[in-house]
């Protein structure tokens, strides 16, 4: 299995819901460095993966949605605590999206798995790894 990695990051406030979550539960900032890892069983006839400009150009795309937002504040996320874990799903989903139409060239659509890896620190982060779902993307 080859894989192409390419490397972005966001800045984002949200809160979460429930005692679990101690003091998290007020509003704080959140500076994730966010990696994406396409992955695909064979090389094109260029010998490459996946375009990297197009597949970081796309991840761009995907986390300006995110990029210096409150999540609190977001339509698609209320009702639900946007943890690195449920934001690597979220992510995900969208670049699955984006690999299903096409955005991504047709090496793109070649791909068969996808990590999603938002690291919060030097010492602690999460992923989310699965295949390349449809147009709707996995679910929660």
């Amino acid at each position: 299995m080859f894989s192409l990695t390419v490397v972005d990051h966001i800045m984002i406030a949200h809160s979460f819901r429930g005692a679990e979550f101690g003091p998290a539960q007020r509003l704080h900032g959140a500076t994730f460095v966010v990696e994406a890892e396409f992955r695909a069983p064979r090389l094109d006839d260029l010998h490459l993966l996946i375009d990297i400009g197009l597949a970081k150009d796309e991840l761009r795309k995907v986390l300006a949605g995110l990029d210096y937002r409150n999540l609190d504040a977001e339509p698609a996320f209320a009702g639900r605590n946007t943890t690195t874990e449920f934001l690597c799903l979220h992510i995900h989903g969208l670049l699955s999206q984006a690999l299903a139409s096409g955005a991504m060239g047709e090496g793109g659509k070649a791909v068969t798995g996808l990590k999603v890896l938002l690291r919060e620190s030097h010492i602690a982060w999460a992923a989310f790894e699965g295949p390349v779902a449809g147009p709707t993307g996995p679910q929660v």
